[in-house]
């Protein structure tokens, strides 16, 4: 779906270029995700693709059409949802995405199925000027799915969002990957990455620095080994075992046996963990 070769990009005015030597693929019904701090590039990535930011050095194609040779076509096969929320506050959630529905001219789908989907359904008539960031965030989420493209891309789905909500637009997320959507995230939350991407790209200075799916990089960096934690006189008392040949380790197998067992867990590494280790920087918080 998405092809990036040795893309360049200096914002005008400047000397020094934000991206720099960027290369990476997205696969038709990927969840990918670009994962940084602020500043990383990120953002400025995703504009080149959606086709905001010209005169970019490389080459950048989307579903095998080259981004420079895009027309409003283009716009109609692809959803996208940026970190600031892009609303007119006078209008109602209602007004809002029915403007921005008409702005389409193929297939459109339901701004009340869309609202209700991120339970917003009873304030369908409100204006956005009452809505709080929160909310703002989840109207401004239901835009990316109006045209009901196959290509979708999301700016920090989840920032601002409580847990509950935070959750629920991770389900729609992970569901419209089902109906076969491939989906571009970029995001500062490594639990977003780690809980829906299949691959990440750690982004850095306007380089990726690493790409590969969540699981085999903690499987890569995590230590191979179990924690396990049991109640002794009272205490909370924990022994590591090394994984290989547990099922063979007495020591493991005795305290199975004869202790009152709290919890076990394998000390496998963070994304956020490896991401420091790989880049040596630390994540917004």
């Amino acid at each position: 779906m998405i092809e990036v070769k040795n893309l360049d990009y200096t914002y005008p005015g400047k000397t020094k270029p934000t991206i720099k030597e960027v290369n990476f693929n997205v696969e038709k019904g990927e969840i990918f995700g670009f994962l940084g701090p602020s500043g990383a590039g990120k953002s400025t990535i995703q504009k080149i693709i959606i086709g905001i930011l010209k005169g970019y050095q490389g080459q950048v194609r989307v579903m095998g059409e080259n981004i420079n040779q895009i027309n409003s076509n283009y716009y109609e096969n692809i959803g996208v949802s940026f970190e600031l929320p892009n609303l007119y506050t006078k209008f109602s959630a209602m007004e809002n995405l029915s403007f921005f529905r008409s702005l389409y001219s193929g297939k459109t789908n339901d701004p009340i199925q869309l609202l209700e989907s991120v339970g917003l359904g009873e304030h369908r008539n409100t204006k956005v000027s009452k809505f709080s960031k929160g909310m703002k965030m989840r109207l401004n989420f239901c835009r990316a799915f109006l045209n009901d493209a196959d290509l979708i891309f999301l700016d920090e789905p989840t920032s601002g969002l409580d847990p509950t909500n935070a959750r629920l637009v991770k389900e729609i997320i992970l569901e419209k990957q089902r109906e076969g959507k491939t989906i571009l995230i970029t995001t500062h939350n490594m639990n977003v990455a780690d809980e829906i991407c299949n691959r990440v790209a750690f982004i850095v200075d306007g380089q990726v620095a690493l790409i590969d799916t969540p699981r085999y990089l903690k499987l890569q960096y995590g230590k191979k080994q179990l924690r396990l934690e049991y109640i002794k006189n009272n205490r909370t008392e924990a022994e590591d075992f090394i994984l290989k040949g547990i099922g063979k380790n007495q020591r493991f197998l005795e305290l199975l046996k004869s202790e009152q067992i709290e919890r076990m867990h394998t000390q496998e590494a963070t994304l956020e963990d490896i991401f420091i280790k790989v880049t040596g920087q630390y994540l917004d918080k």
